[in-house]
This record gives C-alpha cells, sequence and structure tokens, in this order.
C-alpha cells in the first residue's frame, strides 16, 4: 500500500507532502490545480514498480520511468513536466512496508532520467487507473495507436487499462471480492462478455440478454470495466486502483453504490486514489467513513496549495461544499 507521497515542482504541483494515505484517498479541487497530474504521477510511478523485474521484462528500473511518464504525460521531451520557473522535479513514493521510489530530473531531460532510485522486489500485483472516458468500445483503436502507429493520442493510463481486458476466468471469484462484484453486477444490471464470433464485447444483462456495446450507456460501461477486472482477476489484494472524475457519466443514485462497492474492494486489500468534482462523492465518502469507521484522507488542491483533510473529521472546506452550501443558500432566499 502507497503510505506517503511527496512531489515538487511537477507540472501543475508546486508541492504536495502526504505523510498518511489510507486504503481510500480523496482527491478534489478546481480544474488545472493538479488533481490528475497528482493522480497520474503516482499511477506511472506504481507501473514502473510493479514492471521492473516482471518476467522476461529486460528494461533498467530508469529505462521503465522514462517510458512510464513519456507515455502517460505525452510531452515533447521529459522536462516539460517540470513546472515552469521552478526545477528539478522530485518525487518520492514510499511503502507501508518501507520500500520506497524515487526519482529527480530538471527542465532540460530529454528521455534519459539519471537520478532514479527503487527498494522494491519485483511483484506480481497489477494496478490500474479507470479515466473519465470509458475504452471498452474503443479497446483495439486505443492498442492499435500506442503499440502498431506509437502516435501520442491515448495516453498510457488507457493503453494500460485496454490491454488489462481480458476474459472473464471461470471459477470462483478472490473470496476478498465475492461481495463486490456481485454488488457490481446488481448495480449495473449486469456484466461483460466477450463474443468469440464477433470478436468483440457485449453487455450480458441479469436476464441473460446480449447488448451490443454501443448500445450501453456511458456509466454502465465505465463500471462493467471494473467488474471485469475482478472477474479475469487482474486486480488482486494490495491492487491500486486510480480513479479519475469517479462521478463521470454516473446517476447520483449509482454514484452511492459505486463508493458502497469501492468501501468493499478497500475492505479486501485494494487500495483506492479518486479524484472528484462531485458533492455526492464527497458526501457519501463522508457517510460511509463514518459508518465504517475508516480514515479517507482527502487532498483539497488550491491556488495556496494542498491541504490535507481526513473525512473521519469531518467535511472539508473546499469549493465543491462551499457552492453547494451556497446552493442551498440561494434556495432559501427563494
Amino acid at each position: 500500500m502507497i503510505k506517503e507521497v511527496h512531489i515538487k515542482s511537477f507540472g501543475a504541483i508546486s508541492s504536495l507532502d502526504v505523510q498518511q494515505f489510507g486504503k481510500i484517498n480523496l482527491l478534489i479541487g478546481h480544474n488545472g490545480t493538479g488533481k490528475t497530474f497528482a493522480l497520474k504521477a503516482m499511477y506511472a510511478a506504481q507501473k514502473c514498480i510493479e514492471q521492473y523485474g516482471r518476467g522476461k521484462e529486460p528494461r533498467s528500473v530508469k529505462e521503465l520511468l522514462a517510458d512510464s511518464l513519456y507515455w502517460t504525460f505525452q510531452p515533447e521531451m521529459i522536462g516539460s513536466l517540470v513546472k515552469k520557473g521552478e526545477s528539478p522535479l522530485s518525487f518520492l513514493l514510499k511503502s507501508d512496508t518501507g520500500d520506497s521510489f524515487q526519482f529527480s530530473f530538471g527542465n532540460t531531460t530529454t528521455k534519459e532520467i539519471k537520478n532514479v532510485e527503487s527498494t522494491f522486489a519485483p511483484t506480481s500485483v497489477n494496478s490500474i487507473f479507470l479515466p473519465a472516458k470509458e475504452v471498452i468500445s474503443i479497446q483495439d483503436s486505443i492498442i492499435r495507436l500506442y503499440e502498431v502507429d506509437k502516435m501520442f493520442g491515448f495516453d498510457k493510463t488507457y493503453v494500460d487499462l485496454a490491454r488489462a481486458m481480458s476474459k472473464t476466468v471461470k471459477g470462483r471469484n478472490y473470496k476478498e471480492f465475492s461481495a463486490a462484484r456481485n454488488k457490481l453486477q446488481d448495480a449495473i444490471g449486469g456484466r461483460l462478455e466477450f463474443d468469440d464470433a464477433k470478436k468483440a464485447w457485449a453487455f450480458m444483462d441479469n436476464s441473460k440478454r446480449s447488448i451490443e456495446i454501443s448500445l450501453t450507456s456511458e456509466g454502465i460501461k465505465r463500471l462493467s470495466i471494473l467488474e471485469l477486472l475482478l472477474g479475469n482477476h487482474y486486480l488482486s489484494k494490495e491492487s491500486v486502483v486510480f480513479i479519475d472524475e469517479a462521478e463521470a457519466n454516473l446517476h447520483p443514485e449509482l454514484i452511492s453504490k459505486f463508493m458502497d462497492i469501492v468501501v468493499l474492494m478497500a475492505e479486501g486489500g485494494v487500495q483506492f486514489f479518486i479524484s472528484s468534482h462531485s458533492y455526492f462523492v464527497i458526501k457519501n465518502l463522508y457517510i460511509l467513513a463514518h459508518e465504517n469507521n475508516l480514515s479517507v484522507p482527502t487532498i483539497s488542491f488550491e491556488e495556496t496549495g494542498a491541504k490535507i483533510y481526513d473525512l473521519h473529521d469531518g467535511m472539508p472546506d473546499n469549493p465543491i461544499v462551499r457552492e453547494s452550501v451556497n446552493l442551498y443558500r440561494r434556495e432559501i432566499n427563494l
């Protein structure tokens, strides 16, 4: 589990220091303040840790990191990731086991990152990034653009997710995630199945009716991917799931069910990092934190810098909550 992260001069982020993450972590703030940058920075580091030394992977940790940052952020050169007017960029990630992964580079860095250190041993754990847009209907295009055309377009978070989408494994679920997977299927009314004849994904609803992916709603497709990653055993205990804009394309009722599922998966061992602009997401996690006696560290990205709260202690002072209060006051004055 990721325990702490220290970031300086990374894209939109001047400084971010978090000493104690939890099983569920929330990132909030205005557009352009660094939420997605932070998610992608942690994800790029986590995937580098997971890829290093796996199977016949021949690349060094420095080569893996450069590739991960380049294809995740898609800059003209690596040094472009350094916050303008500040240099160098530095990043440090520590786990709850005491291992660390750190790197730094300046704004003139092109492809090679010299300062990289890692104490992590090879692992079989897989982590994943769920972007705001669904990928099921464009899976082949995403993989082709990256593997064949070698072109920018869909960043590596999309590529990794497209690659992770394989058929469900027959047999028992991981017992830790059985309840979460069943609840997911109930929430979305079915699951994904691969049609071997058509070589395409279809949505199989709970009445055993097969529905073309193009006729399935965006929100259902997005949550179906999470159900699939449990069904094909890509995700396991100690996986880390990064979710950008958790509320994207979801009705408030489905948001509530989604957050319930997040708690169930967290209890099974998965760690979550969630960005959101939604009051419904914040309020649901606030209630769940109290109902389940959970710590939910919340990083609020603001113009003066990042502030850290915990939903178990109360609702944070941030623009999303303030605007909800403003709307309530306007309603009272009608």
